[in-house]
């Protein structure tokens, strides 16, 4: 489902990453680990379509994905390290406009639902900028719940989250693979996952 084939990027004059390749099927996830500035970022960001790489190619169901276009945008969901809320907008404004840039909408008892599930019950109306790191990362879970997408790309999902929220986000993961769907993440933390292939950059 999702491939890179001899892909190479780089920051500036510096050469992350080059010839890299490897291929997922649907049920398969791919865990990406290395130092910090190895690449890893940008290899997600490459493979979200966000950033171009320098050489080699992205392909997404057969089709590279710079074709793909709008196709392949609504079948990934790309969760950056950064949390990248808007801080006087409450978990539910963002969660919404999160939705609506991807060109998705739920409806209020579908939001306050996904952020009680994902342990932000009571907080759904209260303005980001209160919110602990913890309980911003919590948002982007509530994005997961919500957002339909066979690709899942997670920069350091675990990145700020307590046992519990670890142990939700393992479970989603579990349900998002054995639905039949691909995910890449990086994570400096431990993942509670079974499986699962290695790329060390």
């Amino acid at each position: 489902m999702l491939s890179a084939t001899d892909l190479a990027c780089s920051r500036g004059e510096r050469r992350l990453f080059a010839g890299l390749t490897f291929a997922l099927d649907a049920g398969e996830w791919l865990h990406v680990r290395g130092e910090n500035g190895s690449g890893k970022t940008t290899l997600l960001r490459t493979l979200a379509g966000v950033a171009p790489a320098d050489a080699g190619g992205v392909r997404w169901r057969g089709a590279d994905i710079r074709s793909a276009g709008e196709a392949y945008r609504r079948s990934m969901l790309y969760l950056g390290h950064q949390a990248a809320l808007k801080d006087d907008l409450t978990p539910r404004e963002n969660l919404r406009l999160g939705l609506a840039i991807d060109g998705f909408d739920a409806g209020d008892a579908a939001l306050g639902q996904a952020l009680g599930s994902a342990g932000l019950g009571g907080r759904e109306d209260l303005a980001v900028r209160h919110l602990s790191a913890g309980q911003k990362r919590r948002v982007l879970l509530a994005r997961l719940l919500l957002r339909p997408a066979d690709l899942w790309v997670l920069d350091e999902p675990f990145n700020a989250l307590d046992s519990a929220a670890t142990a939700l986000l393992g479970a989603l993961l579990e349900d998002h693979l054995a639905g039949g769907g691909v995910a890449v993440l990086t994570s400096h933390q431990p993942v509670p996952l079974r499986g699962g292939q290695e790329l060390l950059l």
